[in-house]
């Protein structure tokens, strides 16, 4: 960009360009470090490794945190007490199968069958510690549904304990690529459940923006404050990448809107506990101008996101017992879409709401039972494409089965192997708008309903 077109900006588009560059760099950054830093006379080794814990110490049913993987990924990710001397370098590969009780004519994707198709996905990702106070989660992933290479979830982030009014405190910043990617709880988008589900099955095609519609799209800082063991507070932003950057970086980003500057976000979390249990209660949210498809000339969309969240968490020596929910409602002044004829509406309004209950037995044999609902304004522009009554609303609830084998330890050869075996079911009740013919062709919603197994292996 010249001189004379930097000049002509305004100080906060200026300041808006200044922090996503400068988000992108420490994204790109951690990149280059968990390469550089894999030596063994800087690096130790990924998270169990690391810290020489179990893998139920972190996680109640992988990847769910219990109160010390929190903690530990509060605090940098880079407490150690592990004796390995390996590179904190990681793999995971996840083979899945899936049946949809229609089939879909001409495949369930592009590539795919017409129906019970195999499909799979690995990553390798660099995760620990890099040196005192900095630490990452750094993913890189092979999808074979859309076959490619792609960076996936980042979140490098620097933190010191400290003490703040007598009690203990962290203070930190995360580096990241995806809102909500670096809460520390199972009830906001980007960890929540479900964990994993089938690429291959129709899903319902409305959600809000922070629920991973610009997963990978863009680039954020977040300093936060967790105080006490009890209050976790979060500020922070996010700039969108520019399509060339999510080619380079394997993300498929063609018609994708854009923020506008950069887009605030914020959380706060409350969480007592005693004995067993804690209990989270909190609030989080984005705020942004968009551009409408990157089509400029009409001005920007605004569109604002809040959404409470509670989780409930017993880890018994035997039993666990886990409750996630959240609701999230979306205000969309759609100002530039209606212009842009993208839109009927100048107002429309998105709402979704998620719960789930998960019981584990010796942190080996678990059973998940979740529900889910979407609704919204209709609109004929904005859903048409994909509803015959011009409706974004969809519900439905969901079964699961896991068998985690390895969470107390691997085998001899590998310690820190670990596999979880899943068996899903996801009924819908509404899909799209309707229960029956949702899209004008004669498809009803319970010809969705979906039959996933698979088997993640992370090693």
């Amino acid at each position: 960009m010249s001189g004379r077109g930097l000049a002509s900006k305004t100080t906060w588009e200026v300041a808006s360009i200044v922090y996503a560059s400068l988000a992108a760099v420490l994204l790109l950054g951690a990149v280059v470090l968990c390469i550089v830093s894999a030596r063994p006379a800087q690096a130790l080794p990924s998270y169990a490794r690391q810290t020489g814990q179990q893998c139920a110490a972190c996680h109640n049913g992988f990847p769910e945190l219990t109160p010390y993987g929190r903690q530990f990924k509060l605090n940098g990710y880079t407490w150690t007490g592990g004796t390995s001397n390996l590179p904190p370098i990681a793999a995971m590969a996840i083979p899945t199968f899936t049946n949809v009780r229609k089939g879909v004519d001409g495949g369930l994707v592009p590539g795919f069958g017409y129906n019970n198709d195999f499909a799979f996905a690995g990553s390798l990702f660099y995760g620990g510690k890099i040196f005192d106070g900095l630490g990452t989660f750094a993913q890189v992933t092979y999808d074979n549904v859309p076959n490619r290479i792609h960076w996936d979830n980042i979140d490098l982030r620097y933190a010191t304990p400290s003490e703040l009014f007598g009690s203990e405190a962290v203070f930190g910043v995360s580096a990241n690529n995806n809102p909500t990617v670096n809460d520390v709880w199972n009830s906001t988008p980007a960890w929540g459940y479900p964990y994993l589900a089938s690429e291959l099955a129709p899903s319902p095609g409305a959600m809000t923006l922070i629920e991973g519609t610009f997963a990978q799209q863009v680039a954020g800082l977040n300093p936060y404050i967790y105080w006490n063991r009890l209050v976790y507070a979060e500020v922070g932003g996010y700039g969108t990448l520019s399509p060339r950057t999510n080619t380079t970086l394997g993300i498929e980003a063609e018609g994708t809107s854009a923020f506008q500057g950069i887009a605030p976000s914020w959380r706060l979390a409350i969480e007592p506990a005693w004995g067993r249990n804690s209990w989270e209660f909190g609030t989080f949210g984005l705020a942004t101008n968009l551009i409408p498809q990157r089509m400029t000339g009409m001005g920007t969309d605004h569109l604002t996101d809040v959404g409470f969240d509670t989780q409930y968490e017993f880890l018994g020596a035997r039993d666990s017992f886990s409750v996630q929910a959240r609701f999230i409602t979306e205000n969309q002044n759609l100002g530039a879409s209606q212009a842009l004829g993208l839109s009927r509406n100048s107002h429309n309004n998105l709402r979704t709401w998620r719960v789930k209950g998960t019981y584990y037995y010796d942190q080996t044999i678990g059973a998940t039972a979740g529900y889910f609902n979407v609704n919204g304004s209709g609109d004929p522009l904005l859903y048409g494409p994909i509803s015959a009554v011009d409706s974004p609303n969809s519900n439905g609830w969901s079964l699961e089965l896991n068998y985690i084998p390895f969470n107390y330890g691997g085998p001899d050869f590998w310690p820190w192997l670990n596999v979880k075996f899943g068996l899903q079911y996801v009924h819908y009740n509404k899909f799209n708008g309707a229960t029956s013919n949702y899209d004008g062709a004669g498809r009803n919603a319970g010809d969705n309903n979906t039959l996933f197994a698979y088997a993640w292996f992370a090693f």
